[in-house]
């Protein structure tokens, strides 16, 4: 068997040094263009791979990161995993999934599985059931940062990129209200996440500030489940004098309750108008949308995440800090009829 090539090689077949030729590889400053160019090209002729055991022995870096998602399936996280590997491979950085299925004890496993891998960080938007945070408070001790995004942590000692809902709520209910609504209803997310208090504190806010009447009855909640949202439906649609419009914590729920509606002959967007969370790309190909959708930029949040996590794996011991980073984007509320 054809022994893999090595450094060696390349730095004897360019009379250079094996230190000069690592540089080359690895893009250090101090290498001539021309020399990088070079070497990188007899290491393609040569179908040279580095050792990523050697290169982990010698930096302690795996150059991988591992992603913790609820369902990869969801065109949410589909273009947040697109901006995390899009800005990990421009950083030589690889990239490790697991999905929790919204389940905390799968997410722990496959927390201890990435940590036995040697991953540098983890990103992670959690389950939505979490509410003990302690394994991933215990990867501090093997060096590893975590860095949460869309669904995190509601705690100070936590890196987080978010989307701000409150402002995505205002806008949303200022659009209802132009449009002539006032009985406008909510069905939010569970209870445990974050987002979902968000929201609630976004709606009750914009309500009061626009001086239409907060009514308890009209905040309903789901698990997420279609069981579960087309309950919620049901609920709103027993009130004696029900909602003219209704705000979906995210664009799946708003999905569930349309097909609800639709079940009880109701007309969507002219009995009942419907505003939701995140902007699926599939409503550009729906005959009716949502009248709206409030942008949460998955593909920015992933980017700037993994931004955030490559920032603190490159800052020397001595200068890390015990302040914990926190990047908040703005929304922006997509009309689609």
């Amino acid at each position: 068997m054809k022994k893999a090539p090595t450094i060696k090689e390349i730095a004897r077949m360019l009379n250079l040094s094996i230190s000069t030729v690592s540089r080359a590889l690895h893009n250090s400053e101090g290498i001539s263009e021309g020399t990088t160019r070079r070497v990188k090209e007899v290491a393609h002729e040569l179908g040279y791979e580095p050792n990523q055991t050697a290169l982990f022995l010698k930096s302690g870096k795996t150059l991988t990161l591992g992603v913790i998602l609820p369902h990869l399936s969801e065109a949410f996280f589909s273009e947040a995993i697109s901006g995390i590997e899009d800005f990990a491979s421009e950083h030589n950085y690889n990239v490790l999934m697991g999905q929790s299925h919204d389940d905390t004890e799968r997410e722990k496993k496959i927390v201890e599985a990435m940590k036995n891998h040697r991953v540098d960080g983890i990103l992670v938007s959690i389950a939505k059931n979490t509410k003990d945070f302690s394994h991933f408070d215990a990867l501090q001790k093997y060096d590893i940062p975590v860095v949460f995004f869309d669904r995190v942590p509601d705690r100070y000692e936590a890196n987080t990129v978010t989307c701000k809902m409150e402002a995505g709520m205002l806008e949303a209910i200022e659009f209802l209200v132009k449009r002539g609504h006032t009985r406008i209803a909510f069905i939010n997310g569970p209870k445990e996440l974050l987002a979902t208090r968000e929201r609630l504190a976004g709606y009750d806010s914009a309500l009061r500030s626009l001086h239409v009447e907060v009514k308890p009855e009209f905040v309903v909640h789901s698990d997420l489940s279609p069981e579960a949202t087309c309950r919620a439906m049901q609920t709103l649609l027993t009130l004696k004098t029900g909602p003219s419009a209704v705000i979906a914590f995210n664009d799946y729920v708003a999905l569930d309750a349309m097909q609800y509606a639709r079940k009880m002959n109701i007309r969507i967007n002219q009995d009942i108008s419907f505003v939701s969370f995140a902007n699926l790309p599939v409503w550009s190909y729906m005959e009716n949308p949502p009248l709206a959708s409030v942008e949460q930029f998955p593909y920015r949040q992933g980017q700037r995440a993994t931004e955030m996590i490559l920032e603190i794996l490159n800052t020397p011991k001595h200068k890390v800090t015990d302040k914990f980073k926190k990047i908040i984007l703005e929304p922006r509320l997509f009309i689609h009829t």
